[in-house]
């Protein structure tokens, strides 16, 4: 009796272990391998609507950024995503924030080579992904830090989806909390009107000669709250429609709160006297905005596979906020597999915009007001970028350095123009490596 139980019992353990195998074997990792993504862009861009010089001057602006992404398993259902990048930009337009430091004459069409004329963006972001063992349910946490001489930004989120149906079903909720704190520079010429400075008895008007009128005195007080806070919910649902077809529907909605105005960009009144020093016209006041701001938007995707070669990929919202701005985007990208290992993928995308309640251009705005700006960023204008990229693929990772194959390139390019006369070009570029 004694053997038939100890026997029963080893039978027992052996399917057990067993039946614990097998889970191990089947159940599939959601990321096989670390994956690392080497991404990199180079941006430019000119205009003569600069805000630092109050909706005058130039725009140019070039902007050189590389990030490292890196993509670690954990185990079969954990993943850890580590996103780093350093955005380094030169800039004729916030060069202007003090226009009288480059030895050159003062001319809002012109950069300055001072201290303002450049800086560098630093980012880390960690996101953390987990799957239950029927890969029905995805949680997310993300936290994230940003820097630069005068921003710093803390935030936080997370994320949950749920797929229904055999998958074919998905619902997505999101939550993000970013923590701003401003470091607020203020154009050259106000700073000594600022609360205990020496107005025009300032080295600044003592060593340079004032024309047009030479009583200066713009309206200005430094900002006593520097942070800004932004909330943000999403909802997302995606559904397979056919074997061809899967359509996608997204709301987003964001309250934000705190210093939204830019403290260096100018404002000029066209009831107040123009002051000069050189060819720069000096400040009237600074961009005056509300301390809320509360956004929506509205979208959707519709992808069409038409056959092995084209794929449609269509995307259309619409964003409104309550400072009075209501927008349309619409853009359509259509893949081309050229071969097994390269696609094309030729793009377009349409964006309209109305004005801010509290837009106005170069000396339209009115002392008497209680918010105003000429950021053009902000003003009714409409833009069309076209695009055009190429991806080399290769699932065999044929190409290796030290442990890791080359799974994917990727290069773009996106030229954007606006009918207010901005132009932009961007070159962006990336390369997927796995460890084998």
């Amino acid at each position: 009796m004694r053997k038939i139980i100890l026997f029963s019992i080893a039978i027992f353990l052996v399917k057990v272990g067993f039946s614990q195998d097998s889970t191990a074997t089947y159940k599939k990792r959601v990321l096989e391998s670390t994956e690392v993504d080497l991404l990199a862009s180079y941006y430019t861009q000119d205009g003569n609507n600069a805000a630092v010089s109050g909706g005058i001057g130039t725009e140019r602006l070039t902007d050189v950024t590389p990030t490292i992404v890196v993509s670690i398993p954990l185990n079969e259902d954990d993943i850890l995503m580590i996103d780093a990048g350093v955005s380094a930009y030169t800039s004729a337009s916030s060069s202007n924030i003090d226009p009288f430091d480059g030895g050159k004459k003062a001319d809002p069409f012109q950069a300055s080579s001072g201290a303002s004329s450049s800086d560098t963006w630093a980012n880390v972001t960690g996101n953390y992904t987990h799957s239950s063992d029927d890969r029905n349910k995805i949680w997310n946490a993300k936290v994230s830090v940003s820097t630069e001489y005068d921003y710093f930004s803390l935030g936080f989120g997370g994320s949950y989806t749920r797929l229904f149906n055999e998958k074919n079903t998905e619902i997505s909720l999101k939550a993000n909390v970013y923590l701003d704190k401003w470091n607020s520079i203020y154009p050259i010429e106000l700073r000594p009107f600022a609360e205990n400075g020496n107005g025009l008895n300032n080295r600044l008007f003592q060593s340079n000669t004032i024309t047009g009128n030479q009583n200066y005195a713009p309206r200005f007080a430094e900002f006593q709250d520097e942070t800004r806070n932004s909330y943000s919910v999403g909802l997302s649902f995606v559904q397979i429609l056919s074997k061809r077809m899967q359509g996608n529907l997204m709301l987003d909605v964001v309250q934000q709160q705190g210093l939204l105005s830019t403290p260096f960009q100018r404002v000029y009144f066209s009831d107040v006297e123009n002051s000069y020093i050189e060819n720069f016209q000096l400040a009237d006041a600074i961009e005056q905005l509300p301390d809320t701001r509360f956004k929506v938007a509205l979208g959707g995707r519709l992808n069409y596979y038409l056959n092995e070669t084209f794929v449609l990929r269509t995307y259309y919202r619409y964003y409104f906020d309550d400072w009075g701005i209501n927008s349309h985007t619409a853009s359509l990208e259509i893949p081309i597999k050229i071969s097994e290992k390269f696609t094309l993928y030729p793009s377009y995308r349409y964006y309209s915009q109305t004005a801010a309640d509290y837009f106005a251009p170069y000396e339209k705005h009115l002392s008497t007001e209680k918010f105003y700006t000429s950021d053009y960023d902000l003003s009714n204008f409409n833009a069309n970028q076209y695009g055009f990229g190429v991806t080399y693929t290769d699932i065999f990772t044929s190409f290796k350095i030290w442990s890791y194959g080359l799974k994917s390139i990727d290069l773009k390019y996106h030229y954007y123009e606006r009918n207010t006369g901005l132009t932009a070009s961007i070159i962006s570029g990336g390369f997927k490596f796995i460890l084998n």
